[in-house]
């Protein structure tokens, strides 16, 4: 295929939908253990609430980017532009923000209780309540436009990694959907590396931002000057080496158990 060009079948959000909480399932699975390496048994210690989260949330972002697609797509035989595919990763990222977002904001505040000793929550439910008695729904989604310039450019970057990386390692004369496991799991591992070299930085700002008491900074620009003047640039990859040895196994997973749901569906209902 040249030209940057994607050749696509009929995009079917409802398939990326389901395929995609499978997927999620699967980056859970295979990133869990590396945040909880203490023995065999606890592996997967603990799962079952972040699966709750995630594989919604996975699921949300294929159904954005499957959104995305169809709504550039006229013609199913005609292909889809990178720069196309790009803008429906981007779309998937504001999706995932309108949930992520609160539910990080949550997390993040418990975070700081559990290090500073001090119970102020009794868990995500009470913080959340807790918020916006407080404040209000602007409380709950603070940090929503930093959660947004991590996720909409970085989710663009995420999946046009995937289907850029799908083509080229796709033999001459051969399907894309041909395409053998272990360069499945290849071009995802890449993609979810190459995510947090984008996402990383802003998350870092974000998680500042959002568990700062209220006034202490009056935004975006506020929060990377302080962390420059205290910390240094080397501040904003905080967490670096535990993000990118996670973000391969995980996002690898998290394609292949998209891909084999996905001709799944394809086989079970075509006509979806």
């Amino acid at each position: 295929m040249g030209n940057g060009e994607l050749a696509e079948k009929r995009i079917s959000p409802l398939k990326n939908f389901a395929a995609g909480g499978v997927g999620g399932a699967c980056l859970l699975f295979a990133g869990h253990p590396l945040d909880t390496i203490k023995g065999v048994l606890g592996l997967y210690k603990g799962m079952g609430a972040p699966l709750a989260g995630v594989a919604p949330m996975m699921a949300i972002s294929f159904f954005g980017f499957g959104l995305g697609k169809q709504l550039q797509q006229s013609d199913p035989s005609q292909p889809l532009t990178y720069a196309q595919v790009y803008l429906a990763g981007c779309l998937a990222g504001v999706f995932t923000t309108i949930i992520v977002a609160p539910g990080e904001r949550v997390k993040c505040l418990l975070q700081v209780q559990a290090n500073g000793g001090q119970l102020r929550y009794a868990g995500p439910l009470d913080c959340a309540v807790s918020l916006y008695r407080q404040q209000g729904i602007r409380s709950v989604y603070k940090g929503t436009v930093l959660t947004l310039l991590r996720d909409v450019p970085s989710n663009g970057l995420y999946f046009l990694t995937y289907e850029y990386l799908k083509n080229l390692l796709t033999a001459e004369g051969e399907s894309v959907s041909q395409l053998s496991t272990p360069r499945i799991l290849l071009a995802g591992g890449v993609a979810g590396i190459l995510n947090w070299v984008i996402a990383l930085p802003p998350d870092v700002l974000k998680s500042n931002f959002q568990t700062a008491a209220d006034g202490r900074y009056r935004g975006l620009v506020d929060v990377l000057r302080e962390l420059l003047k205290e910390e240094g640039p080397r501040a904003l990859y905080k967490g670096f080496n535990a993000v990118f040895l996670r973000a391969f196994p995980a996002n690898a997973a998290c394609f292949l158990g998209f891909e084999f749901a996905l001709k799944g569906l394809n086989w079970l209902a075509p006509s979806w």
